[in-house]
C-alpha cells in the first residue's frame, strides 16, 4: 500500500476494525479524540492513525512531538485510499480516521464511512452542537447501518449538572446512542496539539490522573463495543 507513508510499530495481532471519528460540527474534538484515543489503544493493540480531513491538524499535532508516535502515523491522505485499507489487517487491529468537519467536505466523509466498521461521534455541551449532529448521525451514518456511538466531550466538571442534563438529551429527547464514558475539560487536554503530548507520554500526577483516566476509559468501552474479543486481548 504505497499510498501510506507510516511509521510501523509493532504490537499484537488480532482482525482489524476501522474507526471513523466524525461529526460535520466543526470544533467538537474529532482530532482530540483520534490521537488520544489512538495512544490508549496501542497500549494493547497495533493503530493506524489517518488523516483525511484538509486542515491536517493530526499532522500538525504530531509534528509538535518530541517523543516518538506510540502507534502508526498516515497523514494527509485522499480519502479513496481507505477502500484499501483492508489490506493492511495483517499488520494492525485498529485504524482510527479522523474526518472533516464539514458540509463542503460531505463527499469524503461519506467515503470513510463506507469504509468504517464504527463511527465514533464526539460532541461538546453546546447548543449549536445539536443540529449538525444530529444531521451527521441522520445523513450519513445511520442509513448506513453503521454502529455508532456519540461521546460527550469538554464537560466542565464547575457546571452543576452538566453531564447528567446532556445525557439525559442524548438518550431521552434525542433517542441516540452514547458512550457511558466522556471526556472532562481540562486545561491538560487543551494544550497537548501545541505541545505535541499524548495520554502515553503524560506523567501521572495530580494535575493529569483526570484525563488520563478518562481516555482510559473511552479505550476501555471503544473495545468493548467493538469486539468482545478484542477487549479480551490484554
Amino acid at each position: 500500500m504505497t499510498e501510506l507513508d507510516t511509521h510501523r510499530a509493532n504490537n499484537g495481532s488480532i482482525a482489524m476494525a476501522i474507526v471513523a471519528v466524525a461529526n460535520q460540527k466543526g470544533g467538537v474534538g474529532k482530532t482530540t479524540v483520534t490521537m488520544q484515543v489512538a495512544a490508549e489503544l496501542s497500549r494493547r493493540h497495533r493503530v493506524l492513525v489517518v488523516d483525511v480531513d484538509r486542515q491536517q491538524s493530526t499532522v500538525w499535532w504530531a509534528e509538535n512531538a518530541s517523543d516518538r508516535m506510540p502507534f502508526d502515523f498516515a497523514g494527509s491522505q485522499h480519502p479513496n485510499m481507505l477502500s484499501r485499507l483492508r489490506e493492511l489487517r495483517a499488520d494492525y487491529e485498529l485504524v482510527l480516521v479522523d474526518t472533516p468537519g464539514s458540509l463542503e467536505d460531505t463527499a469524503v466523509l461519506e467515503t470513510v464511512l463506507d469504509a468504517a466498521d464504527y463511527a465514533l461521534v464526539p460532541v461538546t455541551p453546546e447548543p449549536l452542537a445539536v443540529e449538525p449532529t444530529l444531521r451527521t448521525l441522520s445523513r450519513l451514518i445511520e442509513p448506513r447501518q453503521l454502529r455508532h456511538g456519540v461521546v460527550l466531550n469538554r464537560i466542565d466538571p464547575r457546571v452543576p449538572n452538566q453531564l447528567e442534563t446532556w445525557q439525559r438529551l442524548l438518550d431521552s429527547d434525542l433517542g441516540v446512542p452514547r458512550l457511558e464514558s466522556y471526556l472532562r475539560q481540562y486545561k491538560v487536554q487543551a494544550d497537548a496539539p501545541v505541545l505535541g503530548q499524548l495520554v502515553t507520554t503524560l506523567r501521572r500526577n495530580r494535575r493529569t490522573e483526570g484525563p488520563i483516566a478518562d481516555i482510559a476509559a473511552i479505550g476501555r468501552e471503544l473495545e468493548q463495543l467493538l469486539s468482545p474479543e478484542l477487549a479480551g486481548t490484554w
